[in-house]
Protein backbone atom coordinates (compact mmCIF):
# COMPACT_ATOMS: atom_id res chain seq x y z
CA UNK A 1 0.00 0.00 0.00
CA UNK A 2 1.29 3.42 -0.98
CA UNK A 3 2.47 6.76 0.29
CA UNK A 4 4.13 7.79 3.50
CA UNK A 5 3.61 4.60 5.42
CA UNK A 6 2.85 6.36 8.72
CA UNK A 7 -0.46 7.71 7.46
CA UNK A 8 -1.34 4.52 5.61
CA UNK A 9 -0.73 2.49 8.78
CA UNK A 10 -2.85 4.92 10.83
CA UNK A 11 -5.67 4.88 8.26
CA UNK A 12 -5.94 1.09 8.03
CA UNK A 13 -5.60 0.65 11.80
CA UNK A 14 -8.48 3.07 12.35
CA UNK A 15 -10.66 1.56 9.63
CA UNK A 16 -10.03 -2.13 10.37
CA UNK A 17 -9.08 -2.51 14.04
CA UNK A 18 -12.51 -3.87 15.02
CA UNK A 19 -13.20 -5.67 11.72
CA UNK A 20 -10.64 -8.49 11.66
CA UNK A 21 -7.27 -6.73 11.55
CA UNK A 22 -4.68 -8.93 13.26
CA UNK A 23 -1.54 -6.89 12.69
CA UNK A 24 -0.14 -4.12 10.55
CA UNK A 25 3.48 -3.17 10.12
CA UNK A 26 5.37 -0.74 7.95
CA UNK A 27 8.33 -1.63 5.81
CA UNK A 28 10.12 -1.51 2.49
CA UNK A 29 9.19 -3.77 -0.40
CA UNK A 30 10.22 -4.88 -3.87
CA UNK A 31 13.39 -2.91 -4.32
CA UNK A 32 16.75 -3.78 -5.79
CA UNK A 33 17.98 -7.15 -4.53
CA UNK A 34 21.61 -6.04 -4.30
CA UNK A 35 20.85 -3.41 -1.63
CA UNK A 36 22.11 -4.48 1.77
CA UNK A 37 21.06 -3.02 5.09
CA UNK A 38 17.88 -1.38 3.81
CA UNK A 39 17.17 1.79 5.79
CA UNK A 40 14.73 4.68 5.62
CA UNK A 41 17.51 6.99 4.48
CA UNK A 42 18.51 4.67 1.63
CA UNK A 43 14.90 4.23 0.52
CA UNK A 44 14.28 8.00 0.60
CA UNK A 45 17.37 8.56 -1.56
CA UNK A 46 15.47 6.98 -4.46
CA UNK A 47 18.43 4.77 -5.35
CA UNK A 48 17.00 1.49 -4.01
CA UNK A 49 13.64 1.34 -5.85
CA UNK A 50 11.96 0.16 -2.63
CA UNK A 51 8.42 1.30 -1.94
CA UNK A 52 7.26 2.40 1.51
CA UNK A 53 4.53 -0.12 2.28
CA UNK A 54 2.30 -1.60 4.93
CA UNK A 55 1.85 -5.31 5.47
CA UNK A 56 -1.62 -6.21 6.72
CA UNK A 57 -2.47 -9.46 8.51
CA UNK A 58 -6.18 -10.11 8.88
CA UNK A 59 -8.75 -12.74 9.79
CA UNK A 60 -10.29 -13.78 6.43
CA UNK A 61 -13.44 -15.15 8.07
CA UNK A 62 -14.33 -11.60 9.20
CA UNK A 63 -12.49 -9.34 6.77
CA UNK A 64 -12.13 -9.88 3.05
CA UNK A 65 -9.32 -8.82 0.76
CA UNK A 66 -11.95 -7.05 -1.38
CA UNK A 67 -12.80 -4.85 1.62
CA UNK A 68 -9.16 -3.97 2.26
CA UNK A 69 -8.51 -3.18 -1.40
CA UNK A 70 -11.66 -1.07 -1.67
CA UNK A 71 -10.39 1.03 1.22
CA UNK A 72 -6.99 1.20 -0.46
CA UNK A 73 -8.42 2.66 -3.66
CA UNK A 74 -10.54 5.14 -1.70
CA UNK A 75 -7.85 6.33 0.76
CA UNK A 76 -5.33 7.66 -1.75
CA UNK A 77 -5.16 8.89 -5.33
CA UNK A 78 -4.19 5.86 -7.44
CA UNK A 79 -3.88 8.02 -10.55
CA UNK A 80 -0.67 9.83 -9.58
CA UNK A 81 2.71 8.42 -10.61
CA UNK A 82 5.36 8.20 -7.87
CA UNK A 83 3.58 10.67 -5.61
CA UNK A 84 0.98 11.00 -2.89
CA UNK A 85 0.21 14.63 -2.30
CA UNK A 86 3.41 16.46 -1.35
CA UNK A 87 5.33 13.17 -1.00
CA UNK A 88 7.16 12.43 -4.25
CA UNK A 89 9.58 9.75 -5.38
CA UNK A 90 9.48 6.11 -6.43
CA UNK A 91 9.10 5.09 -2.78
CA UNK A 92 5.60 6.65 -2.89
CA UNK A 93 4.31 4.79 -5.95
CA UNK A 94 0.88 3.22 -5.71
CA UNK A 95 1.32 -0.53 -5.51
CA UNK A 96 -0.44 -3.68 -4.41
CA UNK A 97 2.04 -6.44 -3.66
CA UNK A 98 0.27 -9.76 -3.36
CA UNK A 99 1.41 -13.04 -1.83
CA UNK A 100 -0.29 -15.49 -4.23
CA UNK A 101 -1.94 -15.54 -7.65
CA UNK A 102 -5.46 -15.71 -6.22
CA UNK A 103 -4.87 -12.46 -4.33
CA UNK A 104 -3.36 -10.99 -7.50
CA UNK A 105 -6.53 -11.80 -9.44
CA UNK A 106 -8.69 -10.24 -6.72
CA UNK A 107 -6.50 -7.12 -6.79
CA UNK A 108 -6.88 -6.89 -10.57
CA UNK A 109 -10.66 -7.24 -10.36
CA UNK A 110 -10.95 -4.55 -7.67
CA UNK A 111 -8.60 -2.23 -9.58
CA UNK A 112 -10.61 -2.70 -12.78
CA UNK A 113 -13.87 -2.05 -10.91
CA UNK A 114 -12.49 1.18 -9.44
CA UNK A 115 -11.13 2.23 -12.83
CA UNK A 116 -14.61 1.92 -14.29
CA UNK A 117 -16.69 3.30 -11.41
CA UNK A 118 -14.45 5.75 -9.52
CA UNK A 119 -11.81 6.91 -12.00
CA UNK A 120 -13.40 6.66 -15.48
CA UNK A 121 -11.57 9.74 -16.77
CA UNK A 122 -8.22 9.15 -15.04
CA UNK A 123 -5.97 6.13 -15.54
CA UNK A 124 -5.19 4.16 -12.38
CA UNK A 125 -1.41 3.67 -12.28
CA UNK A 126 -1.36 1.30 -9.30
CA UNK A 127 1.21 -1.43 -9.86
CA UNK A 128 0.09 -5.01 -9.22
CA UNK A 129 2.95 -7.44 -8.66
CA UNK A 130 3.96 -10.32 -6.41
CA UNK A 131 5.67 -9.39 -3.16
CA UNK A 132 9.29 -10.22 -3.91
CA UNK A 133 11.18 -8.86 -0.93
CA UNK A 134 10.12 -7.25 2.36
CA UNK A 135 12.09 -5.56 5.11
CA UNK A 136 10.40 -4.32 8.26
CA UNK A 137 11.02 -0.61 8.74
CA UNK A 138 13.01 0.49 11.74
CA UNK A 139 11.26 0.21 15.13
CA UNK A 140 10.71 3.96 15.44
CA UNK A 141 8.56 3.88 12.28
CA UNK A 142 6.21 1.20 13.62
CA UNK A 143 2.98 2.81 14.89
CA UNK A 144 4.73 6.16 14.48
CA UNK A 145 1.63 8.36 14.51
CA UNK A 146 0.21 6.49 17.49
CA UNK A 147 3.43 7.28 19.39
CA UNK A 148 3.76 10.79 17.87
CA UNK A 149 0.22 12.17 17.44
CA UNK A 150 1.50 15.47 16.05
CA UNK A 151 3.76 13.78 13.50
CA UNK A 152 3.47 14.19 9.73
CA UNK A 153 0.31 12.62 8.33
CA UNK A 154 -0.02 12.89 4.54
CA UNK A 155 -3.04 15.12 3.85
CA UNK A 156 -4.10 13.01 0.86
CA UNK A 157 -4.79 9.90 2.98
CA UNK A 158 -8.49 10.04 3.78
CA UNK A 159 -11.60 8.05 2.93
CA UNK A 160 -13.05 9.37 -0.30
CA UNK A 161 -16.82 9.22 -0.58
CA UNK A 162 -17.28 9.98 -4.27
CA UNK A 163 -15.49 9.24 -7.54
CA UNK A 164 -12.82 11.46 -9.09
CA UNK A 165 -14.35 13.18 -12.11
Amino acid sequence: MPGCFWGVEKFFTKQLSDKGLIDIKVGYANGLRNVSDVTYEKVCSGATNFVEAVQISYEPSTLGLNDILSLFFRMHDPTTVNAQGPDTGTQYRSAILYSNEEDGQIAKQVRDQFQKEWYPNHKIVTILEPLDVWYDAEAYHQKYLQKNPGGYDCPTHFLRTKPKV
